[in-house]
């Protein structure tokens, strides 16, 4: 029984760098959850309810991954401008590493919901090591429908099940 109860442990540290990992926790720059949405051409912006719930995804993401897996948020304050500017990030070839190395972080974490429809999104978040791009862990779900609670059960249950998850065999 003790075997299971420090293997989610051992994960963790394995994870987020090793023994000093278990004493501090990795700095990450965990960025504004985006959509891309075919809908949105021209510059238009998402709509009220939906940047709402790309808000309460990103809130959600940053509070479960400090909460559990012991990482801490940076402050992206510092580097709004860029941000602003190289966004949308998912179509930044790489620039969310240098932003967050710039914040001092070790790990950017980015999430993209692709909308396929009004009521169906695909919502995947990556964590990436800041300094090389090299993805460190990855999730993704499927939301099929469009309410506050969907969203928060789609990012708790990719942290839970993907980014936190025990590494599976012969996977990193």
């Amino acid at each position: 029984m003790r075997f299971r109860v420090l293997l989610p442990a051992c994960a963790l540290i394995s994870l987020f760098g090793g023994a000093a990992a278990a004493a501090e926790a990795r700095k990450a720059a965990i960025f504004p959850t985006e959509v891309n949405d075919p809908s949105l051409a021209y510059g238009r912006k998402p709509l009220p309810a939906d940047q709402k719930r790309l808000d309460l995804a990103t809130e959600t993401l940053r509070a479960n991954l400090t909460e559990k897996g012991g990482i801490e948020s940076v402050d992206l304050s510092p580097q709004a401008e860029e941000i602003r500017k190289e966004s949308p990030l998912f179509k930044c070839n790489g620039c969310t590493g240098p932003i967050a190395k710039a914040l001092g972080a070790d790990l950017a974490v980015t999430a993209l919901a692709d909308k396929g429809a009004n009521q169906l999104f695909s919502l995947v978040i990556t964590i990436a090591e800041a300094e090389t791009g090299k993805v460190v862990r990855q999730g993704q779900v499927v939301i099929r429908a469009n309410t506050d609670n969907d969203w928060s059960h789609a990012v708790r249950w990719i942290v839970k099940n993907r980014l936190l998850a025990e590494p599976l065999p012969d996977r990193s």
